[in-house]
């Protein structure tokens, strides 16, 4: 930080806004292009990059203003990303600096990771394209066939584990203790370093302001504190006046950081996590846990939670009104709900909700919500599509029950 404030708020900015949009390699990446924030001395053509980040701020007019009572409301599309998923801003940083040190012929046999779907997938994707092994231990039949055939695709070493993630955590520590592996979970620093541009990001997007409240996902909870230290450092160099309030929220099923903070922090205590459609989240024992109350702490932070029914509805509503979100997202938006309705974020504050990943990742669970196969759901924004015969009456039939514009042509006549 002492080297960084060399320079003052106004060159910052300058220089990170005439990267962007640019192909100059590899600053026209949203990771790459804040490089002396994030890995100054490495060589750029050691670096491994598919020109992740710079993502869509989504301003979600009509959900905010429908729904929640508010004009302001953002949502920070990390899911338009190579492999659809936040992970990509912290692996291209881990797996260059992996590039970097099999270059300097240091004893890297391969890079691993314990994963719920996402980071395998960004793992496996930069690792191909850096030619370097992946090994991926994933809990078997708990993620989506969607986020399973990305790191199958990819060529990487895939090990279907019979326990949860908790479970193939301990184990690829266990592995990385004994062989030359690389291990690629946020544990490691080099990922938050990526995955805090999100933060730098959404500040340059809103012309270098920072917003009231930022709501994030968190199940392994690096990606909590990643975005306080790219807030805070925006702060401290300059480039903004202020850092929001993050809000983490958990699923009901697996929500160890909630109970810690309704305890007032009291005592940490992992939980066995029950199985959720937030399956990236289904995490008990989280390896960033210090760092996540770091943040919250000092962000005057704030911890909700949403149980299935609550992130199905939220997930569903929010893709009724233009969005395509995964159950996550769901989880978030519910928290922001509950928040609304307790006043504690008022109609006018700036407020970005950070969707961590592409909602095709979990097709099955929308179907399942939308053919009404869930049956401990009430899914009550279920939109089924209508069998009906092909002749023009059966057709016309069917739409003049569901248009409300003919209903009431129909009631007038």
């Amino acid at each position: 930080m002492d080297a960084l404030k060399k320079f003052d708020g106004k060159y910052w900015k300058d220089l990170f806004d005439s990267r962007l949009g640019k192909n100059t390699w590899p600053y026209g990446s949203g990771v790459w292009s804040k490089k002396e924030w994030v890995l100054p001395e490495i060589d750029n053509e050691d670096v491994v990059s598919a020109f992740e980040g710079n993502t869509n701020l989504f301003w979600a007019e009509r959900f905010g203003k429908e729904i929640l009572g508010m004009n302001d409301l953002w949502v920070k599309q990390c899911g338009i990303s190579h492999t659809g998923s936040f992970k990509d801003l912290g692996m291209t940083v881990l797996v260059s600096q992996a590039n970097r040190m099999r270059k300097l012929k240091k004893n890297l046999i391969g890079v691993g990771c314990a994963s719920t779907g996402d980071t395998s997938a960004a793992l496996s994707a930069y690792c191909a394209a850096a030619g370097i092994p992946a090994i991926i231990f994933l809990p078997a039949n708990k993620i989506s066939i969607a986020q399973l055939v990305q790191p199958i695709a990819n060529g990487a070493i895939v090990l279907s584990l019979d326990t949860d993630f908790d479970g193939c955590m301990r184990l690829i520590r266990e592995v990385t203790e004994c062989l030359p592996i690389y291990l690629a979970n946020s544990l490691n620093s080099l990922r938050l370093e990526g995955q805090k541009t999100a933060a730098i990001e959404i500040c340059q997007q809103f012309d270098w302001k920072a917003p009231d409240w930022v709501i994030v996902p968190g199940g392994n909870l690096g990606n909590v504190y990643a975005l306080y230290k790219g807030f805070l450092m925006c702060r401290e160099l300059g480039l903004t006046d202020s850092i929001p309030r993050l809000v983490c929220a958990q699923a009901a099923n697996a929500n160890p950081l909630y109970l810690y903070y309704k305890s007032g922090w009291n005592e940490f205590l992992p939980v066995k996590a029950s199985p959720t459609f937030a399956s990236a989240i289904q995490i008990g024992d989280p390896v960033s846990i210090e760092r996540a109350v770091y943040a919250l702490r000092n962000s005057d932070g704030i911890v909700e939670e949403a149980t299935e029914e609550e992130l199905m509805d939220a997930s569903a509503q929010a893709d009724l009104t233009g969005m395509f979100t995964r159950p996550h997202t769901g989880v978030a938006l519910s928290a922001l709900k509950k928040l609304r309705q307790r006043g504690v974020i008022a109609s006018t504050d700036r407020t970005v909700v950070v969707s961590t990943a592409n909602g095709l990742k979990f097709t099955q669970s929308k179907i399942a919500y939308h053919s009404k196969e869930l049956p401990e759901l009430q899914c009550k924004f279920a939109n089924s599509p209508v069998e009906v015969k092909a002749d023009l009456e059966s057709v016309m039939d069917v739409l003049k029950s569901r248009l409300p514009s003919l209903q009431k042509k129909n009631s007038a006549s």
